[in-house]
């Protein structure tokens, strides 16, 4: 029933270029992740933390992150290509708001597909191989699920509802689920209704603690939206709640949405996601404390409201297991068979997309296109910081008229450059920007230039704060000429904009052309 076709690997970690959170002196700054790691959650194993997020429509699904002190964090693996039969790949569905658990030696992880049900995946390595989805609820909207495994050997799970297709929405739900966690046996029971106080109520967390059940949840939005916690003595309710975590007074707007863990000493963090808009939804680290009464705040109550505030920066959580300074990998050498799990399609990706090369490149072959919005075979990853510069080396061989191949910031609105060949027998460097692009309009050509020459090419984007970009080449050894004009990024369908390599035609033929990609590398 599922496509399983992307093998990923790991490169060996290192510390960006463009953003670190530790600050080196036993503090750190938030965001601990600045890229898209959308509806985090996060969970500790012993001296270890695991950690994943929404992928969309982006493939492969559920990358994996680990650390041993919350503010250090690398890639170590995804669960794979994922997409139901009969399901449209389209952007912003597929993969919402994950739950990662450990029980009885086993990791899952469950999310909801908001066309087709609840899902799990079950391995006994966080870094893989993970089993194949297992579909544990069919039913149109159900989103966000969480399981909990409580001390009698029963099982539940809380989950909220996707307005735009159950037709409701601000409704938690809970049932009973079978101690195996591959089905529902109980009756669905209303455990929240926000609409009066917490509109768009969802995303639920599943906890136990001294005796009391937590659902933590968020609340009124994605960018002005607060989180609570609410807590009960029986697992299916009644629920009484807080609010827990708002912007306040600080200049982090809708705090909220994501997993509470412990670290090594028993002390209670909260790792959340806040909208960046172009750059995502980025990742901060709040410390969290608990009241005898059995509350919490998350953040530090700064303004004496009785609700904690994010912070900028604080102590950095206690490990037994230390870390070096540390960050998810940015762009590749392409010395490896296979891609790294940091990059990801839009889609489940085809044999014939591309094909590494011993030589230490990679080649992307000319696929059909209609635009570069709806096509799925643009190899992607993530803007990683306010400011930073892409620039990729590159090689283009044209089959026939039509062939096309380059480097694209992709969102709703999307800019490229890229190589094109046309119907004379020529190619050109073209940058181009399409606004509204996930409305239909066509690519505008801002600057062209004629480029017959067989020879490999740098092309660069340089982002700079506000997500505005610009595009550069240069010949390999040579300074760098800009091209076209300034473009602002926009964010996709619920994800942020993504630097992508692209190799597309217009036309077919049995032999048709490519790019080979010598390397990407992330810099200031």
């Amino acid at each position: 029933m599922f496509a399983m076709l992307c093998a990923v690997t790991i490169m060996a970690q290192g510390r960006s270029l463009v953003w670190v959170a530790d600050q080196g002196d036993g503090t750190y700054r938030n965001p601990i992740l600045h890229a898209d790691y959308s509806d985090p959650d996060v969970i500790r194993v012993g001296e270890d933390y695991w950690m994943t997020s929404s992928s969309f429509d982006c493939l492969p699904a559920l990358q994996i992150l680990h650390s041993t002190d919350l503010v250090n964090w690398e890639i170590v693996g995804a669960v794979d290509s994922y997409r139901p039969e009969g399901i449209q790949e389209q952007h912003g569905n597929g993969v919402w708001a994950p739950s990662i658990r450990h029980h009885n030696d086993t990791y899952y992880i469950y999310w909801g597909d908001p066309d087709v049900g609840i899902f799990m995946v079950e391995s006994k390595d966080p870094r893989g191989p993970w089993s194949e989805p297992h579909l544990v609820e069919a039913g149109v909207g159900m989103i966000d699920p969480c399981p909990l495994w409580d001390d009698d050997g029963r099982a539940y799970l809380v989950h909220s509802w996707a307005g735009s297709r159950a037709g409701f929405k601000s409704i938690l739900s809970a049932s009973e689920m079978s101690p195996d966690g591959k089905r529902l046996i109980g009756p669905e029971v209303l455990i929240h209704d926000g609409h009066a106080e917490n509109p768009t109520i969802e995303g639920p967390k599943f906890y136990k603690r001294d005796g009391w059940y937590y659902i933590f949840a968020p609340a009124g939005g994605v960018k002005e939206g607060w989180q609570l916690v609410m807590r009960s003595r029986e697992p299916l309710g009644e629920y009484e709640w807080r609010k827990v975590l708002h912007q306040g007074d600080t200049e982090i707007h809708g705090p909220h949405q994501g997993g509470w863990v412990t670290d090594t000493a028993g002390d209670s963090w909260f790792l959340h996601f806040e909208d960046r808009y172009a750059y995502g939804r980025v990742v901060h680290l709040q410390p969290m404390t608990w009241t005898e009464d059995g509350w919490c705040t998350m953040g530090v109550d700064s303004n004496g409201d009785g609700i904690g505030e994010p912070v900028a920066s604080y102590r950095k959580p206690h490990t037994s297991k230390p870390m070096a300074i540390t960050t998810p990998t940015e762009g590749d050498e392409f010395n490896r068979s296979t891609l790294g799990a940091w990059w990801q399609w839009f889609g489940n990706p085809s044999r014939d997309w591309a094909m590494h090369s011993p030589e230490g490149y990679l080649r992307l072959y000319c696929q059909p296109y209609d635009n570069l919005w709806e096509a799925k075979n643009i190899l992607s990853q993530k803007l990683t910081a306010p400011a930073e510069t892409f620039t990729a080396k590159v090689d283009f061989r044209a089959g026939v008229a039509g062939d096309r191949a380059g480097i694209v910031i992709h969102g709703r609105d999307l800019a490229t450059l890229s190589f094109e060949a046309l119907e004379n027998g020529s190619v050109v460097l073209r940058q181009t920007e399409c606004y509204k692009a996930e409305k239909g309009a066509e690519e505008v050509v801002n600057e062209e230039l004629i480029w017959n020459e067989e020879k490999q090419l740098l092309l660069r984007v340089v982002v700079s704060e506000g997500a505005m970009c610009q595009f550069y080449w240069a010949e390999y050894g040579r300074n760098f000429q800009p091209i076209g004009k300034p473009f602002k990024a926009k964010e996709g369908k619920w994800i942020g904009a993504k630097f992508g390599l692209f190799a597309v035609t217009s036309g077919r033929t049995n032999d048709g052309g490519w790019m080979d990609v010598d390397w990407v590398r992330v810099t200031k």
